[in-house]
């Protein structure tokens, strides 16, 4: 389960804007650039103030620099109307070079006993990382599931001119749901710095595809309207089993990346195929 905590928290974003009918391709170089972020503060912070404090901040640091472009992200598709596709894919370059300036070209230790206990410590045999990711998860399922923001989130991915007639405010949820699902990035690049005792600018590069396949997976539309919390969760779980049976059986590793994208063919192919479905039942 450890292994699938960092795509799980990229994918719980994911989930998000998934449902309003949008995407996030920036998130994987997000996730990166934070966890060198929290390797640059918790190693400064841990200069000057007490190790556990350190740790905090800069979990607190990789959290808060990887709203930026997720501010950005939104703002670019809420004012300008730059479509979701377009506009993080830009984002996806600026966080990537933005990433590796930062960490120099190279991974950055991290010099904090504390985080490293975090990382890789247990609680009668649960890691650290599994219990918090536990906690968040339920966090997001409520929000998801219990809030007024996921019901507009709902709403707007069902149908976005009939959300805007019902008085919501597409332009304020679309931005408060990008900088949301780059914190979710932001704090999975953060663990992932204390997993590994180290941010690597290219720490989420390859977790981009396996978001968008642990949302599909989990019963969410790529058309938006529908997905939960759980079922990415579930999707996630699908996604670390096929990647680690593959190692297990001594498979080229590259395959994992054949395997996954077949999922999402697959996968949105039946949506497809469910929605075509249901419009011909209506029409009867």
């Amino acid at each position: 389960a450890i292994f699938a905590v960092a795509p799980l928290l990229l994918a719980t974003g994911q989930t998000f804007v998934i449902i309003s009918g949008g995407i996030d391709l920036s998130l994987g170089f997000i996730m990166g650039l934070a966890a060198v972020v929290a390797a640059h503060a918790t190693n400064m912070a841990g200069a000057a103030i007490p190790l556990p404090l350190a740790m905090l901040a800069g979990i607190l640091a990789a959290v808060i620099v990887a709203g930026v472009p997720g501010v950005i992200n939104g703002l670019l598709i809420s004012r300008l109307r730059i479509p979701p596709f377009i506009g993080t894919l830009g984002m996806f370059g600026v966080a990537r070079g933005a990433a590796y300036l930062l960490a120099g070209g190279t991974t950055v230790p991290v010099q904090n006993s504390w985080f490293a206990l975090l990382g890789n410590g247990k609680f009668h045999g649960v890691p650290y990382l599994v219990m918090i990711t536990a906690v968040f998860v339920v966090v997001m399922h409520y929000i998801l599931s219990q809030t007024r923001f996921g019901q507009h989130n709902y709403a707007i991915g069902a149908n976005v001119q009939a959300a805007s007639r019902a008085g919501i405010d597409i332009k304020g949820h679309i931005l408060r749901l990008y900088v949301l699902s780059a914190m979710c990035a932001g704090l999975g690049g953060a663990l992932y710095a204390a997993r590994f005792t180290a941010g690597a600018a290219q720490a989420g590069e390859p977790l981009l595809l396996d978001s968008v396949a642990a949302v599909v997976i989990g019963g969410a539309s790529l058309f938006g309207g529908s997905g939960t919390i759980f079922g990415t969760v579930a999707g996630a779980l699908v996604i670390a089993v096929i990647q680690y049976g593959l190692v297990f059986v001594n498979v080229e590793p590259f395959w994992q990346f054949i395997a996954v994208g077949l999922v999402i063919i697959i996968s949105v192919l039946i949506d497809q195929a469910q929605r075509r479905f249901s419009g011909a039942r209506q029409d009867e």
